[in-house]
């Protein structure tokens, strides 16, 4: 019991670099996969794959000009973003392609441009970090700028719940008596995702974040009904995960990134056999 005890939590005890990305991990994973419930509730969970690539080039762009300036590649990143958003919103609205598909036509061009950016930088882009993250190398500053972004998100979520939860529900409505405020929430949507896969570049990287933002709630969607419910357990599962994933990590040498998002998935894999709500076991066994 003693040695398990130690092996939990010395780490984070004696480890500077430890203490950092559990907090950062715990900050993300809080609004992020509030994030990700909501995307659900909008079916939605495509785009944030799509936003989730589009961020690489301006990253990219921000490093090229700047160097490691972490405050430049967040902002190269969230315009990135930001520029595929609004894209897409505009053609989904003009022409007659679907949402998710125009943000996937968006995304490839951007996602294929940032690895070609990379490759013409190859020799000082640290590529692998860029993908799957970095998070044992987080510094302080990288903490409080996902702080920031996760206190904006809560309080953003709080203030629009109810208008974000009428506009999921009964968008045509809304559009037909206030076009103008549809298209400000849709908006003001996308650059809260934006914001939160920013933050998380540094800890899953581009490739992975997706995975932190939808996984805790599919899983959680498999064991409870309701919204409320599926949100607040998604949240314990991405910081059991996250914890999990770094001490994972830690004590077999592997990316944290990637390790976190695989502990995810796991978990998701055993809720889609044997969860109480959508499990395939207790389907068969109330049929």
């Amino acid at each position: 019991m003693y040695t398990t005890i130690h092996l939990l939590f010395d780490p984070f005890i004696n480890f500077g670099f430890m203490r950092r990305a559990i907090v950062a991990c715990c900050a993300l994973s809080i609004s992020i996969t509030l994030i990700g419930g909501f995307l659900m509730l909008r079916r939605m969970s495509l785009v944030g794959d799509a936003l989730s690539h589009a961020i690489l080039p301006g990253v990219v762009i921000g490093y090229v000009f700047s160097g490691v300036s972490l405050t430049v590649m967040n902002v190269g990143g969230f315009i990135s973003g930001l520029i595929v958003a609004i894209l897409s919103v505009w053609v989904s609205e003009k022409t007659s392609l679907q949402k998710d598909a125009s943000f996937s036509g968006f995304c490839l061009g951007f996602l294929a441009f940032g690895v070609v950016l990379m490759s013409l930088y190859g020799s000082d882009v640290d590529l692998l970090g860029l993908l799957f993250g970095s998070v044992f190398s987080i510094s302080i500053f990288s903490v409080k700028f996902i702080g920031v972004i996760s206190t904006i998100t809560l309080i953003s979520l709080a203030f629009f719940y109810r208008i974000l939860i009428f506009e999921a529900f009964d968008p045509d409505f809304l559009r037909s008596n206030d076009f103008i405020l549809l298209k400000v929430i849709q908006i003001f949507f996308l650059l809260i995702v934006v914001l939160n896969l920013m933050a998380s570049f540094q800890i899953t990287g581009t490739l992975m974040s997706i995975g932190l933002m939808m996984l805790p709630n599919l899983t959680a969607r498999c064991w409870v009904p309701g919204l409320i419910n599926m949100l607040l357990l998604s949240v314990c599962i991405a910081l059991l995960c996250s914890w999990i994933g770094l001490l994972g990590s830690f004590y077999m040498f592997l990316p944290a990134g990637p390790t976190i998002v695989l502990c995810n998935s796991i978990f998701f894999l055993v809720s889609i056999l044997f969860g109480k709500n959508q499990g395939v076991l207790f389907s068969v066994c109330r049929k």
